[in-house]
């Protein structure tokens, strides 16, 4: 599940953490745009449920100077040893440039570059070294994690998920239909032993298809039509469905853009029904080839109504022991 559940504030998610486990998840991966950072919600369910699972996905590689992002992913998997995946990406230009004053720059490379200092910095090694986006004099952690993170890495297109296959842990993959898990694992290559396949997966559990679609239709604008995005849904083959929205939104017509995403595409993108009808879509993930699948879950007109109770039975109709008589 992708944590913090919104609505939720974070300090009541020791519950949230402990219905989590009790369904039978067995991870909890954060996010990191404009809300909670990625490392605290973890933080508190490695004390609150050390059961739990942890990662990020995905921690901006431009947000954080490299010693610092190595810092942050230290202290936790010394927090949670074995038990964290530290999942980095290159982000977008509004989070990175608009958001927070740094240029966003060859992300390609800068990516490759934190990659490749972080695998060397949590193996406590001394990093001084010149990478092509970023200098490190005689870097050294001071808490070396006794067991280093796997590093899993956010990729949508060739470059990056090639990179993904070549250097890291694993790959997180995000805004995909199971249908489109395929093309993108034939870009990683051949997974080696313990190489996890991760995918983020919105989903709006309710029966009120006009809503779930409204919302997602609102997502897939707001996000799809993010350059970085656009080239991904252009490369996996829908340019035809989605063209009339990228040039609806190009022209500033954002309803015009709201109403030209078709049903099929917001049905394949952001998954909905009964809780148990969603469980049956994110199989075809796991069916397609990804070994964690990430449920983003989406508010719901029941979830509105119902609060906290609400909540808790919704985790234990998602989640994998449903059915059990737990």
């Amino acid at each position: 599940m992708t944590v913090p559940l919104s609505g939720v504030p974070l300090a009541d998610h020791a519950a949230v953490y402990g219905a989590l486990d009790q369904a039978g998840f067995t991870d909890v991966w954060s996010s990191e745009v404009a809300g909670a950072d990625a490392f605290t919600p973890l933080a508190l369910a490695a004390i609150w449920q050390p059961g739990l699972r942890l990662g990020t996905a995905v921690v901006p590689v431009f947000t954080r100077g490299p010693g610092l992002l190595a810092m942050s992913a230290a202290a936790l998997a010394e927090t949670a040893p074995g038990r964290f995946a530290l999942g980095i990406g290159a982000s977008s230009p509004v989070v990175v440039g608009d958001w927070n004053a740094v240029p966003f720059t060859e992300p390609f490379r800068r990516t490759r570059d934190m990659l490749r200092f972080l695998r060397a910095a949590l193996a406590g090694e001394t990093v001084d070294q010149t990478f092509d986006t970023f200098a490190v004099r005689r870097f050294s952690l001071e808490r070396p994690p006794a067991v280093p993170p796997a590093i899993v890495l956010a990729a949508l297109r060739p470059g990056m998920l090639r990179l993904a296959g070549a250097e890291a842990d694993g790959v997180i993959l995000n805004w995909l239909a199971a249908g489109d898990v395929p093309r993108a694992l034939a870009e990683v290559g051949e997974r080696r032993p313990g190489f996890e396949v991760v995918a983020r997966i919105f989903v709006c559990p309710t029966e009120d298809a006009t809503y779930a679609r409204t919302l997602g239709r609102r997502l897939i604008t707001s996000y799809l039509t993010v350059p970085a995005y656009a080239a991904f849904h252009r490369w996996l083959g829908r340019d035809e469905v989605l063209g009339p929205m990228w040039k609806a939104w190009a022209d500033g017509d954002r309803r015009g853009a709201l109403a030209a995403v078709p049903d099929e595409v917001v049905d394949a993108l952001v998954l909905h029904g009964s809780p148990e009808r969603v469980r049956e879509q994110v199989r075809r993930y796991a069916d397609a080839g990804v070994d964690v699948p990430v449920l983003a879950l989406l508010p719901t007109p029941e979830l509105t109504a119902g609060g906290a109770e609400a909540l808790a039975d919704l985790i234990a109709r998602l989640g994998p022991h449903a059915g059990e008589g737990r």
